[in-house]
């Protein structure tokens, strides 16, 4: 998917404002950069005293430094059953910090804060203010979320460098979703190094907290129905008599098991290729439990100008998807590298698509690179999709996520990136080894367009 489709629609309650919270995240991953960078000095000191020299998988501690603004915008939104505004700010900082350990042993740190507004969410409780309506964001504690991530990974060359293995644990958490994970890989090369060979298996064991659109949670077991006080105080127009038939949740589990395997051959002095396979198996609670769900064959009834919700979202409790997909880089001179890359992708909801992308990477100085990039992406929708206000209420199973819908992306990329820059702080001994700067836009045709600036700082540890 594109970079909109990496975005998750969830809320929390905060009751700081959303700029105060991204001045917050930054204090955070600085006294966490400054501790780890004493860390490392130490570690270094203690195995520089090793009596016999081997080249070493990584010759220096490396710091890298992330961060991210994105913004999208559109109308269909899944929150409101298809359509209203698709409004939505994040930012994220991300500090990976690689430490080796010894000469074959490397030891990565990870971890990040992501904190977005977003006008959808907000519109799960969307009657917390003077007037209702899909289109404008509540005010509510659901327009904000905070996603905080730590993931550790030690990796192991055997002294050909021939084979590397590797162990990942991870955990990740925001208001209503936490996440645990854990995995490996190993990859082996032959052939002088010339071809390489990887496998790698992931197991991501998550949990929901199950938070329903505020007008249906009277309608659970044990509610009040039209003697709710949200139906007391406010006038419902069409349809007068409304009375859902809903079913709440009971699995708040959603486990996924993924398998990859990746084959890379350098063909000839200019030209490297490379093939993918991923395969990935998901059971549990695979829908959103707060994104609402109309029926053309139900009455429909408002508060304002917001439609009541019918059902929240329904979705299989399982879900196999495959990617099988290639690479291919032609190193024209010294000046021009051109990377392209494929992927065909389907599952059995009855999504297939197809990605290709191209990025053509400009060496203009000794130091100074740009890379221009394209990227093409094709949907056909899941077989439970169907806009708003359009589905039966006999079916099973149904959405109106445009996540999951057909349609059609272009993403235009331009990046900068400048390397082996001397710059040096004596006192914490780093240096700063590459600057990157990069733009995407991006935009689907079906309405939605979303713009994301990234920039990279790598350091390294002296």
């Amino acid at each position: 998917m594109g970079v909109a489709d990496a975005i998750n629609l969830k809320f929390t309650r905060y009751d700081t404002p959303f700029f105060y919270k991204t001045m917050t995240t930054t204090k955070y991953l600085f006294f966490i950069c400054l501790f780890m960078v004493c860390g490392i000095c130490h570690a270094q000191n203690s195995v520089q005293n090793s009596d016999v020299y081997k080249k070493r998988v990584l010759e220096t501690a490396e710091i890298d430094l992330l961060s991210s603004y994105y913004s999208q915008d559109g109308n269909n939104a899944a929150v409101t059953g298809g359509r209203g505004t698709e409004e939505l700010t994040d930012i994220t900082g991300t500090l990976v910090i690689s430490i080796p350990i010894n000469d074959d042993d490397v030891l990565t740190v990870d971890t990040g804060i992501s904190a977005y507004t977003s006008a959808s969410s907000s519109n799960i409780n969307p009657f917390d203010k003077g007037f209702a309506d899909p289109f404008i964001a509540a005010s509510g504690a659901s327009r904000d979320d905070t996603w905080y991530n730590l993931t550790g990974i030690y990796s192991h060359s055997s002294d050909d460098r021939n084979s590397i293995w590797s162990a990942k644990l991870s955990y990740s958490t925001e208001y209503d979703y936490s996440s645990f994970g854990f995995g490996g890989s190993y990859t082996r090369l032959f052939n002088e190094k010339n071809t390489e060979l990887g496998l790698s298996a992931n197991v991501f064991l998550d949990k929901w907290k199950i938070i329903y659109p505020y007008e249906l949670r009277p309608f659970a077991p044990g509610g009040r129905g039209l003697n709710d006080f949200l139906f007391i105080e406010n006038t419902i127009t069409g349809n007068p008599d409304y009375n859902p038939s809903f079913n709440v949740l009971t699995d708040e589990n959603r486990n996924s098991y993924s398998l990859g395997i990746g084959l890379s051959q350098i063909l000839s002095k200019n030209i490297q290729g490379g093939l993918l396979a991923d395969f990935v198996l998901q059971q549990g609670l695979l829908s959103t439990p707060f994104q609402r769900v109309y029926f053309s064959d139900v009455a429909d009834s408002f508060i304002d100008d917001f439609h009541l919700a019918d059902d929240i979202e329904r979705l299989p409790d399982s879900r196999f998807k495959v990617a099988l997909g290639g690479r291919l880089n032609f190193f024209l001179n010294e000046y021009l590298v051109v990377r392209t890359y494929y992927r065909y992708y389907f599952d059995d909801w009855g999504i297939n698509s197809n990605t290709m992308s191209v990025e053509l990477p400009v060496k203009i100085a000794d130091k100074f690179t740009l890379y221009p990039s394209y990227r093409f992406y094709n949907q056909k929708a899941a077989d439970y999709f169907a806009p708003y206000n359009e589905h039966l209420s006999t079916s099973l199973f149904y959405t109106s996520d445009y996540d999951l819908s057909d349609y059609n992306a272009n993403q235009f990329g331009f990046g900068i990136n400048y390397t082996n820059i001397i710059l040096r702080q004596n006192k914490l001994k780093l240096g700063l080894k590459s600057v990157d700067l990069k733009y995407s836009y991006y935009e689907r045709t079906n309405g939605l367009s979303a713009g994301i600036v990234t920039a990279g700082f790598k350091f390294v540890v002296d």
